[in-house]
């Protein structure tokens, strides 16, 4: 056990001594309003379980996940929250989004804050695929977790429930926090993975040409924006994450999430791979 993993396993065995009451429901909203706060638990909605969530797809032939050797992580929040660079290569990121592209997205939105709702406007792409989720996991997570506990729970591998995220130019989705998801048997899930699939100098390499005779075309663009920012007490910034190809992003959920945002997109797409840590 590293260094940086004894730290992480130390700090979640302080921290989540707390935690109690964990939610059930998939992604939900906080929203927050001037300097305060605010829940609103009495109307909550499964945000992608919706009847107009996109249906699940048949099993893709998903690009082949090299073992990583060697990650390293960047802690960005004490042991809450910290990235892995390089976590995907440039080519797995690229297939991951031509693979994605080929199935189809469907959009994906929400009743907005006058509903209790965090605002949300992207495309989502959602496939059930454990063969897909093993493969991520065994390809370096699985050691970077192997040391830590949370409630006398060890990670055992990532919610088979993938999802593909498609952010346009001017989508984003505002503040809000991941809930924890009981999966049965005794599994549960604390962390949120992201993988950004688009993003950083990475992504203009084998980029397609612009078409000259549609100047609108915005996927062949750079991307900008698009950052995930995580919100403390009083709506102090505690950290902003810019999109960069392959890198991921890990945080607690549930009752330790911190409030975040994807900031707008201005130009280009922004691609993310979603899934959890499961613990059991």
């Amino acid at each position: 056990m590293n260094v940086v993993q004894q730290g992480i396993s130390r700090g979640l065995n302080r921290n989540w001594a707390e935690v109690t009451n964990i939610t059930e429901q998939r992604e939900t909203e906080t929203l927050a309003f001037g300097n305060v706060m605010t829940e609103r638990p009495t109307r909550k909605r499964k945000m992608g379980d919706t009847k107009e969530a996109t249906p699940k797809k048949p099993a893709a032939k998903w690009p082949l996940i090299k073992p990583k050797k060697n990650l390293q992580i960047t802690r960005l929040r004490d042991f809450d929250l910290f990235t892995v660079q390089n976590f995907f290569s440039s080519t797995e990121s690229k297939e991951f989004v031509k693979i994605a592209e080929a199935i189809g997205f469907a959009h994906q939105g929400s009743l907005g804050p006058t509903y209790g709702e965090a605002y949300r406007d992207n495309d989502r792409l959602s496939v059930d695929d454990s063969v897909l989720a093993a493969s991520v996991w065994e390809s370096g997570l699985s050691k970077l977790f192997s040391d830590i506990k949370i409630r006398g729970k060890v990670a055992v591998g990532l919610n088979p429930n993938i999802r593909f995220y498609r952010y346009k130019s001017g989508q984003r989705f505002g503040r809000h926090i991941d809930e924890s998801v009981n999966l049965g048997d005794g599994k549960r899930t604390y962390y949120t993975l992201l993988v950004y699939l688009s993003g950083g100098p990475g992504e203009l390499i084998s980029k397609p040409k612009k078409d000259s005779s549609n100047p609108s075309v915005s996927s062949v663009d750079p991307l900008v924006g698009g950052e995930t920012v995580f919100y403390g007490p009083r709506n102090s910034t505690v950290a902003e994450v810019a999109p960069t190809e392959g890198t991921a992003l890990l945080h607690l959920h549930g009752d330790k999430c911190l409030l975040h945002e994807a900031r707008n997109v201005t130009k280009g797409v922004k691609y993310v791979f979603r899934s959890d840590v499961v613990f059991a």
